[in-house]
């Protein structure tokens, strides 16, 4: 694929198919903007940006293996040319207020008109930060939340599924550590469980 010099290049993070292809045949017609890379999972994403060191990376938040929000953080250190842009589904301004403190430059919401995404597109890849309007105000007063990074990552995965065992080998933590992490997110969220914990961190918008 000859790609024009003044193109903007992007790489697509969405682990949805029907959603991953529309995305990438609408920013295909656009004359400027060529997609590289469609994948479907965060390390797969990671992988991708560091093959073609795109200008934008578009990611979803929710996605297998990393999140968009993990992704954000990871391509800031790993490739800081290249500048992200979280699509996503949650109009939720604790996720906004993660998404930018991880590096994020856009944030926009999946049923912005394809218009609007291509020129999102555009302005991030020049460097200027495009926030959903509808969020920008909120972000800012947000709740940042009580759980630290690492009680973070425990609930979320815990609440994906992944047993104290399967936690405890992904993350090369002793089963204790892993325990004494949830039951620290749960007493924080006043849940009595970690299924509720994660099911009430995840509608602030924490996980």
């Amino acid at each position: 694929m000859t790609i024009p010099k003044d193109a903007i290049t992007v790489v697509l993070a969405e682990d949805q198919g029907i959603l991953r292809s529309s995305l990438a045949v609408m920013l295909g017609i656009e004359p400027d903007i060529r997609v590289l890379a469609a994948v479907s999972n965060g390390h797969e994403a990671l992988r991708a940006v560091g093959q073609e060191r795109p200008n934008v990376l578009v990611t979803d938040i929710e996605m297998p293996q990393l999140t968009g929000l993990d992704l954000a953080v990871r391509v800031k250190e790993l490739y800081p040319a290249t500048r992200v842009l979280i699509l996503t589904t949650f109009a939720r301004p604790g996720y906004l207020r993660r998404a930018l403190d991880a590096g994020a430059v856009g944030y926009l919401l999946k049923d912005c008109p394809s218009t609007e995404m291509a020129d999102a597109i555009r302005r991030v890849a020049r460097g200027v930060r495009v926030v959903d309007p509808g969020l920008a105000a909120d972000s800012w007063s947000a709740d940042a939340g009580p759980l630290t990074e690492r009680e973070r990552e425990v609930l979320r995965r815990a609440g994906e599924g992944e047993s104290t065992a399967e936690l405890a080998r992904t993350l090369r933590l002793a089963e204790g550590t892993i325990r004494n992490y949830l039951s620290e997110a749960i007493s924080k969220l006043g849940a009595h469980n970690r299924t509720e914990a994660a099911r009430l961190a995840r509608a602030k918008g924490w996980l």
